[in-house]
């Protein structure tokens, strides 16, 4: 499932370079893909013109909510892409044998929706793209895991990558923090459940239950404050 769903990240990148047939898509330019798949809470909220790179005018419509999950697969650039890839296939090898593939899938999804709603509740302005959430998800939900079996995380690693990429997300402009937030927090609650020692475990059908209550519970709360707005 992890190179399944890293081939699913490059396969969309390279039809970006494909359809948008703009070469600034390599280094991180919002083209009418990234206006047209991307996410933000006033696109989903309101009709906007928006400008892309290379001058053109594209206008979106509101309700665009197939957004929450095609913004997973969407990057902006090439060392983008290679970041978000990179630590889904250290964290995937790690995670997808511990939950075995369904749940694997599951918590990345839930991760992924998580961090939408994260953008809707902090972010403000422009587009976001990127599968950070789903992967901070994925670290955080690592993270709870080690801490569940009675493992300092912040002694190891996989804690002090989290530390290390929550201080970039803050101290860096242009960085969801909305995205990597929802994200993390999604991860961590699912985490808590799917990866709990055995001597503590929670019934079988609560593991595939929590990722899909957080995913649609993501969804629901994303679909409520756009349409408070």
């Amino acid at each position: 499932m992890t190179m399944s769903l890293i081939i699913a990240n490059v396969v969309v990148f390279l039809l970006v370079l494909l359809v948008s047939q703009e070469p600034g898509a390599l280094t991180g330019s919002i083209t009418d893909m990234h206006l047209r798949l991307g996410l933000s809470k006033d696109v989903l909220a309101q009709p906007i013109v928006w400008q892309s790179d290379d001058g053109g005018l594209y206008m979106t419509e509101p309700d665009g909510w197939y957004r929450l999950v095609t913004s997973g697969f969407l990057h902006f650039g090439i060392i983008h892409l290679g970041f978000n890839m990179y630590f889904l296939y250290v964290l995937g090898p790690m995670l997808e044998p511990a939950i075995g593939r369904v749940r694997f899938l599951l918590l990345y999804i839930a991760s992924m929706l998580g961090g939408a709603l994260g953008v809707v509740l902090i972010d403000t302005g422009g587009m976001t793209a990127g599968a950070s959430g789903a992967v901070f998800g994925l670290l955080a939900a690592a993270t709870v895991g080690l801490w569940r079996r009675g493992v300092n995380p912040f002694t190891t690693g996989i804690g002090t990558a989290l530390l290390l990429n929550l201080f970039i997300t803050f101290a860096i402009p242009g960085i969801s923090i909305g995205g990597h937030l929802g994200g993390a927090i999604a991860g961590a609650i699912c985490g808590a459940v799917m990866l709990a020692p055995s001597y503590r475990s929670f019934p079988n059908w609560a593991t595939y239950a929590t990722p899909v209550a957080v995913g649609i519970g993501s969804v629901i709360a994303t679909v409520m404050i756009v349409n408070s707005v």
